[in-house]
């Protein structure tokens, strides 16, 4: 027999969820939930500890890849002049030149599937930690920093940026 409270947990999280679905209001602290993907069975997001901020770069990340894959009708490029602040663009493009891979996925290739999680806030800023799963197997962890104010991406890093 299902415990009342269990229950009601289960109830609110669901409503919750459905809230999310149709552009309710954003997730609290803590709260774990999945994204659609506008391609059944083959990516899947993942959001843990569901501030804003990891839903920011969740959704960011989400849509540059889709522009990456043509799947969208934007350019990568415009995808990320609206998420990321222009001095985070313009290292970008340097490390890509550097490197001879994308940018944002920090590899040649796109990630199946990623997952993110907010781990820290200080001083108005959110470190956001992006795992990327390739299909054939392994991973790697991106961090992000998001300005608060105005949910703004500053930096994208291979370490976490404090």
């Amino acid at each position: 027999m299902i415990r009342t409270d269990a229950l009601r947990t289960v109830l609110a999280g669901a409503a919750f969820a459905a809230l999310l679905a149709v552009g309710g209001p954003a997730a609290p602290a803590q709260a774990a939930f999945a994204l659609p993907t506008d391609t059944p069975g083959s990516s899947r997001a993942e959001v843990r500890a569901g501030t804003p901020a990891a839903h920011q770069v969740v959704t960011f990340f989400e849509e540059y890849r889709r522009a990456v894959l043509g799947e969208s009708d934007e350019a990568p490029r415009t995808v990320r002049d609206r998420y990321l602040a222009p001095h985070l663009n313009f290292r970008l493009d340097a490390w890509a030149a550097q490197h001879d891979a994308d940018p944002v996925f920090r590899a040649q290739n796109v990630p199946a599937r990623w997952s993110g999680q907010q781990v820290e806030e200080q001083h108005g800023f959110a470190s956001v930690r992006l795992t990327e799963y390739w299909g054939g197997g392994g991973s790697q962890e991106v961090w992000y920093t998001v300005r608060l104010s105005d949910l703004r991406i500053v930096e994208l890093n291979d370490t976490p940026a404090f």
